[in-house]
Order: C-alpha cells, then structure tokens, then sequence
C-alpha cells in the first residue's frame, strides 16, 4: 500500500513553489530543477499535484492569495481622498519589493493570451480587482454597482505597471499617475 497524502507536506512544498515561481518566473518551469531547488523529487511533486499544470494553478493561486492580503493589509484609508487612495496604492504596488507579482501578473496575462486553456480561471484574477477597487472607490463610482470606475482604475495602474516593469522609468510613470489624480478632480 503506498503512502497517505501529507497535507502539511503539500503546503510546505506549495509555499516553496511559489517562493520559487515569484523569483524565477514560469517560463521554461521544468520539474527537475524546481524540484531540486526545493529539496524533493519530481515524482513527489506530482504525487502531491497530480501534474504539472495542477502544481502552477496552485502556486499561481497562492501568489494571488498573497498578493491580495498584501494588498488589502496596506489599502489606503478610505477617509483619504480618492487621489490620495490612488497614489497610496500605486506606491505600494509598484514598490521594487512587489516587483516578483508584477512580472508574474503580466508573465501570466502574456502567455495566457497564447495558451488560454492553460489558465483557465486567468479571468478570476483580473475580476477580483473589482470588489478591492469598487470598494476603495465607491465615493466616485456613479451607481452602487459600477463596474466601469474600478475597471478605469484597474486598467491605469495595470498600465503604470506595465510600462515601469518594462522601461523602469520611475520618474515617467509617477507623472502620468499625477496626471490621472488630476482628472479624478473633475
């Protein structure tokens, strides 16, 4: 008879995935090495996954996990204006710590447009946005249920981040953040 599942094994490894996906990315994830980087051996992955794409779906779910505790642990107060809730999650989120998300957020959105059954619940990780950002900014939303308010907002910071991962022009994507809390003035 082979051995019971360990739950307790299976989540120290899914931390330890995650650790390692957020440093070293998805792309070219092999079994081998990463199994090597943490200790185990491939079989034992996937006797603990079922396989290789269920052990991404999980690590990709615990990043996003993490990354919206994070997230919801440093929201701006909501007694602040909306500009200054904007800019005090721009600065957490493109923070140089943050970075390892960022690149994962956008490796994910990059490969999923080529290979979308690869992620199937890639739409989720966009969508959950909307609760965070809806409830962040409901003083300027036009109707309880507006979707299009957090939608705007997701896709300019969405958008700051992309530019900044790519370019590192810091100074640059700051200022066009001045500009888009200029137009929330109006």
């Amino acid at each position: 008879m082979g051995r019971p599942p360990d739950p307790a094994r299976r989540e120290a490894t899914l931390a330890r995935a995650t650790d390692y996906v957020l440093a070293h990315g998805l792309a070219g994830l092999s079994l081998r090495p990463l199994a090597a980087a943490l200790g185990t051996s491939p079989r034992m992955l996937l006797y603990d996954f079922g396989s290789k794409q269920e052990l991404v779906s999980s690590v990709l779910a615990e990043a996003r996990r993490r990354g919206a505790t994070r997230l919801a642990e440093n929201l701006p107060s909501e007694a602040g204006s909306p500009e200054e809730r904007l800019r005090g999650i721009w600065a957490w989120i493109s923070a140089p710590e943050r970075a390892p998300y960022v690149r994962l957020i956008f490796e994910v959105h990059a490969d999923g447009l080529a290979h979308p059954e690869n992620y199937p619940d890639r739409a989720e990780a966009i969508t959950n946005w909307f609760d965070t950002l809806g409830a962040t900014f409901r003083d300027i939303a036009t109707t309880p249920d507006d979707t299009v308010t957090p939608t705007l907002v997701m896709a300019v910071i969405r958008g700051l981040l992309f530019d900044l991962t790519t370019t590192g022009d810091r100074h640059r994507t700051d200022r066009a953040l001045d500009r888009f809390c200029e137009l929330l003035r109006y």
